[in-house]
């Protein structure tokens, strides 16, 4: 090898793994070959898994799929997608997605994630929060008049502030958002994207499928992420115990990522809805309980959930929380072939491999 090309990183033996389990999935895969496939957000866990995706396609079935992803953060890119920026088939494109977009060829397909993903970001930056999913939204619809097609990576968040009473939402069950407060600019943004997405099918016939995931982990999510199942996998991964400062009564639907692609691949290629969650019911969990399945995951480290000072672990109601219905997705023949156990223990070795 020239000594100015960069060595191409050896593949994940985890994400090779879940490549083949997603591909496994008896989809009309071939409605994608010769596809030109615009992914944003591509440096995102959940993106990045669709690129790998499109381009196992190519590894696998001589798919002759073109794959261009964009990006914000070149450097995350990078680190993230090592073994893709030589590919043939793979073209980078850094550049914010609120910006005007030019793209050399006709695109088939737009997978839109990008979006500030991290709950710190929501708040501390809600303008660039609500702008890539407003202005983002409507710059990628428009590249795809007169024929191309538009998936939105869109989230449990649209459902909004609803009782916490244990119980799972349909993809019709929509409850209150509070528009003056700066955070909900995330979950406004995400709104509008979604219906500017329908408008653009009514006025240009752009066929459109919205997938809303719900509290998705795995290889992909960096350790400082802010969320749950970061601050437990970096716990695990430190060898230290896990200090909730919650009675970590709070349920949701966590689920591996794997599943989660494989889940919007099948509303994509098979749905006739518009919206389907994309969650793994079988993952509904407190986060007491998640905890204590990412310490089992490494039993020879001896870790245990502890409980913050102050904490009152009494008022634990294991009947609180709320989680997406995934009974419309199950309905097209979806089933998580990876679940939560297994996907943790995945999203740990995953890390391993980056260390070792």
């Amino acid at each position: 090898m020239p000594a100015d090309r960069p060595e191409r990183s050896p593949s994940s033996p985890v994400i090779d793994r879940d490549m083949s389990e997603v591909l496994a999935n008896d989809l009309p895969w071939h409605e994608l070959d010769r596809k030109t496939v615009l992914v944003t957000g591509a440096a995102g866990m959940i993106p990045s898994y669709v690129v790998r995706v499109l381009l196992a396609l190519n590894d696998r079935r001589d798919a002759g799929i073109r794959v261009f992803g964009l990006v914000r953060n070149r450097e995350k890119a990078e680190a993230l997608l090592p073994d893709l920026l030589e590919r043939d088939d793979f073209t980078l494109i850094v550049q914010d997605v609120a910006e005007p977009l030019t793209v050399d060829v006709p695109v088939d397909v737009v997978i839109h994630g990008a979006s500030p993903a991290r709950p710190s970001l929501h708040a501390a930056a809600p303008v660039t929060t609500i702008r890539a999913n407003v202005q983002g939204t409507f710059a990628l619809l428009d590249l795809c008049i007169p024929a191309g097609r538009f998936v939105l990576m869109s989230s449990a968040e649209v459902y909004g502030q609803r009782a916490d009473d244990g119980s799972l939402v349909t993809e019709d069950q929509y409850g209150a958002v509070d528009i003056l407060n700066p955070r909900s600019s995330y979950t406004e943004g995400k709104r509008a994207a979604e219906t500017i997405a329908v408008s653009y099918h009514a006025q240009h016939g752009i066929p459109v499928t919205i997938a809303r995931f719900g509290h998705i982990f795995g290889p992909g999510m960096l350790l400082d992420d802010g969320r749950v199942q970061a601050d437990f996998t970096a716990d695990v991964l430190a060898g230290r115990d896990i200090t909730l400062n919650s009675d970590g009564s709070a349920r949701r639907t966590y689920t591996y990522v794997a599943d989660a692609v494989a889940g919007m691949f099948t509303a994509m290629l098979l749905g006739a809805s518009t919206a389907y969650n994309i969650a793994d019911r079988q993952g509904f969990i407190s986060i007491r309980d998640l905890a204590e399945t990412f310490t089992r995951a490494r039993p020879e480290k001896g870790l245990t959930v502890r409980f913050g000072a102050g904490v009152n672990v009494s008022a634990y109601n294991p009947v609180r929380g709320q989680g997406l219905d995934d009974t419309r997705l199950r309905g097209l023949g979806w089933i998580p072939t990876v679940g939560l156990v297994a996907g943790v223990d995945r999203t740990i070795a995953w890390h391993e491999e980056r260390t070792a």
